[in-house]
């Protein structure tokens, strides 16, 4: 627990500015990303945005010598996809588009699941199951609760619907780093792990695969891709503790109720 840094009520209030932000993001691209777009279209349009039009900088540039300002995860590709000028998007795709933005000093990451075209009904239920086991995780984000309460939430959902759920990977805890304490791992049991406290912040981020949880890293030293070459999807958000619950400082439009 020492090593996990409590957000004061003012550094949340900038870290809720980054997320604002950062969902600003995906509103941009939402009507940019289709059939014919290239991987490296959908980086190229976010950094120009998040630099010329927020005035905020893609914080995963440079980060660990990453090149680009965000990861595109296409179909089989677990995580941190490389985008590509020649990759372009076809009907029938799924891509993750995960993306981080760092402003005033604190860091924001959300990624979403975009469908091109004319998605297959087994490729749409995944993306859908997958949105749903994030938020039967960040339900039950509480002072008090467990980042094993949290694990078990999401692999319950993942397992009942018949998927796996890619053990690997993870979330984090995320303010001035974009990596801080805890691991927030996608399985667990409940009442085991770190209790959680108010003012912790950390991204819950499943990677839930179609057939099996083993995944494999490409020769590119970044791109991972399930290993029986079925289809992966991933969403995440950043989340804060608050008081009596939990507070997504990277919700979109779309999401508000």
């Amino acid at each position: 627990m020492s090593d996990v840094k409590l957000k004061s009520s003012e550094e949340l209030q900038v870290m809720r500015e980054s997320g604002r932000l950062l969902a600003s993001v995906f509103r941009y691209l939402d009507d940019r990303i289709g059939v014919g777009t290239s991987t490296m279209d959908i980086n190229n349009l976010a950094e120009k945005f998040i630099v010329e039009e927020l005035g905020a900088r893609p914080a995963s540039k440079g980060q660990y010598d990453y090149p680009y300002s965000l990861n595109t995860s296409v179909n089989r590709v677990v995580c941190h996809g490389m985008p590509s000028e020649t990759q372009l998007l076809k009907s029938g795709d799924i891509v993750n588009v995960d993306i981080t933005l760092e402003q005033g000093g604190f860091i924001a990451d959300s990624s979403k699941m975009y469908m091109v075209g004319e998605v297959t009904q087994p490729a749409k239920r995944l993306v859908e199951k997958t949105y749903e086991a994030m938020w039967e995780g960040i339900r039950v984000v509480k002072p008090g609760a467990t980042l094993g309460d949290v694990g078990y939430a999401i692999q319950q959902h993942a397992h009942k619907n018949g998927y796996s759920v890619v053990r690997e990977y993870c979330g984090h805890g995320i303010g001035r780093e974009m990596h801080e304490e805890p691991n927030v791992l996608h399985y667990g049991q409940k009442g085991k792990g770190l209790k959680l406290k108010e003012g912790m912040t950390f991204t819950i981020e499943p990677m839930i695969n179609q057939g099996k949880a083993k995944t494999k890293l490409k020769k590119d030293g970044w791109t991972v891709v399930t290993s029986d070459k079925k289809l992966s999807a991933q969403w995440e958000h950043t989340i804060a503790v608050t008081a009596d619950g939990y507070e997504v400082l990277t919700l979109r439009d779309e999401e508000r109720v």
